[in-house]
C-alpha cells in the first residue's frame, strides 16, 4: 500500500556476519547485489544494528550517504564519536563518495532531563561539524505497537506523534536533497 518493498532481516543474519569473513572482497557483497536493483528504486535505505562488523562495512560500502540515528542517551551519544570515525575512515580507504547528510535523535522523552541534556550536548558538541536534524523523533508507544502488528507507524496511526515526526523527518531529508542539487548546479559552469 505504502509503494515501499521491505527486506527484512531475522537471526539468521548472524551466520552471514561469520561467514563474510572468509569472502574474497567481502566488503563489496552488498554494494554488487544492490547495483543489480537500484534502477528499480528511487531511494534504497539500509538500517544497521549499532555495531560495526561486517554487515555495516558493507551497508557503508553499498550506501551513498550516511543518516546516524541516536538515542536520546548518554552511551548511544558516545558511541556516535567512534562512528563517525568508522565512516571517516571508509570515506579514504573504500568508499570516496560516502557521506553523512546528519544526525537524527530518536526515541526523544520530552518529559526528562535526559532526553533534553542529550539534544543539547548532541548539538553542542557536534553541531558545527555535522548537521543535526531539526526533527527528533519522540518516544511513542504507537510505532512499537504498531511493528508487533506487522504494520508500519503510518498504517497503524499515522496520527501519533512518531508518524507525525517521521512524515516531517522524510520531508526535512528531501529537502536538504533539492538544496543540495541547486546548490551542486548552481556552482556548474556552461561553457556555450
Amino acid at each position: 500500500k505504502e509503494h515501499v518493498d521491505l527486506l527484512p532481516s531475522n537471526i539468521e543474519l548472524e551466520s552471514v556476519e561469520v561467514g563474510l569473513i572468509s569472502v574474497l572482497e567481502r566488503e563489496y557483497v552488498l554494494d554488487t547485489y544492490l547495483k543489480s536493483i537500484k534502477n528499480n528504486y528511487d531511494y534504497i535505505l539500509i538500517d544497521c544494528r549499532p555495531s560495526l562488523g561486517m554487515l555495516t562495512i558493507n551497508a557503508l560500502t553499498a550506501a551513498d550517504s550516511v543518516i546516524i540515528p541516536v538515542q536520546a542517551q548518554y552511551l548511544p551519544l558516545k558511541g556516535m564519536t567512534q562512528l563517525v570515525e568508522t565512516i571517516n575512515k571508509m570515506k579514504v580507504r573504500i568508499n570516496p563518495h560516502l557521506k553523512i547528510d546528519g544526525v537524527l535523535l530518536t526515541l526523544v522523552d520530552e518529559r526528562t532531563n535526559l532526553s533534553k541534556v542529550t539534544e543539547e550536548t548532541l548539538r553542542n558538541t557536534y553541531g558545527s561539524k555535522l548537521k543535526i536534524f531539526k526533527t527528533t523523533i519522540p518516544r511513542g508507544v504507537k510505532a512499537a505497537e504498531g511493528s508487533t502488528k506487522g504494520e508500519s507507524v503510518f498504517t497503524y496511526d499515522k496520527s501519533s506523534k512518531p508518524a507525525i515526526a517521521y512524515k516531517n523527518f522524510t520531508k526535512e531529508v528531501l529537502d536538504n536533497e533539492r538544496k543540495e542539487i541547486r546548490s551542486r548546479n548552481s556552482e556548474c559552469r556552461w561553457f556555450i
